[in-house]
């Protein structure tokens, strides 16, 4: 009358970055032990390891960088690492989200939603 809980099953990292190809990303390799992933115009850059983690944090595609979401107080803005700014819209915001959670499952990373 014991229940057990089903061992949590350890993934790699390349079997992450599979799972994440055959939920329809593109993954393509950077110099040292970093992946870029990209999907509808939206990109991140994780390196391997035991866990995945995210090198730069998730956001638009911008003059072939990646542009992350700022908070200007009344606005928020994409800001690529050159200093260009392109300012949010809604639309954009929401496909972040999706674009967030669904590289998150992909990659078997804690959601909190």
């Amino acid at each position: 009358m014991f229940f057990r809980r089903p061992r949590p099953q350890q993934t790699t990292f390349a079997e992450r970055l599979e799972a994440a190809r055959a939920a329809g990303f593109q993954v393509e390799q950077l110099p040292g032990a970093r992946v870029r992933i990209s999907r509808e115009g939206f990109a991140t850059v994780i390196e391997a390891g035991g866990s995945s983690r995210w090198v730069e944090r998730p956001g638009i595609e911008l003059d072939g960088g990646i542009g992350a979401l700022v908070d200007h107080g009344y606005q928020k803005f994409w800001e690529t690492p050159e200093g260009r700014r392109k300012p949010a819209l809604s639309v954009e915001l929401k496909a972040l989200h999706r674009f967030q959670e669904d590289l998150r499952e992909a990659l078997g990373m804690i959601s909190l939603y």
